[in-house]
């Protein structure tokens, strides 16, 4: 397994981060994305989509589990399944389908539902160490090689 850590000291980089790794991403890739609450997913979400050719606003999809966006050189399905109470649900939202149907799968909350992962995910975990700064963030990113 690879590994991979950046540190960001403000939103802007964070972006900035999530852009470059959205422009690598390649059809059928799962992107699973955790961390606490306000460590700054939605910002790397909105990066992620901008890395993809993604302009219309992006907002976490934490009531309605999933948005769907094909504006960009691939289609990316934003899931957030923190609301997610069984993992069953899921098969209402297309979930599975999504996730091999070509585009780009970006999962917040993904440690959730971590038995319907697919074994190739890749996993990224953001975190805060306020020690170091208000803004600044770890991002780990682990990938199987």
């Amino acid at each position: 397994m690879s590994e991979y850590i950046k540190e960001t000291n403000s939103r802007a980089e964070t972006f900035a981060f999530a852009k470059e790794l959205a422009e690598k991403a390649e059809p059928n890739q799962v992107y699973c994305l955790n961390g606490d609450l306000g460590v700054g997913k939605t910002v790397f979400a909105q990066g992620f989509g901008a890395g993809l050719g993604i302009t219309e606003p992006m907002a976490s999809p934490t009531f309605t589990i999933l948005h769907e966006y094909h504006e960009g050189r691939l289609p990316l399905y934003h899931f957030d399944v923190y609301r997610v109470g069984d993992v069953d649900e899921l098969e209402e939202t297309g979930f599975y389908e999504f996730i091999s149907s070509g585009g780009v799968a970006l999962i917040e909350w993904a440690t959730l539902i971590e038995e319907v992962i697919p074994e190739d995910a890749i996993q990224i975990t953001i975190e805060k160490c306020v020690e170091k700064g208000f803004d600044y963030r770890k991002i780990t990113v682990k990938q199987k090689a």
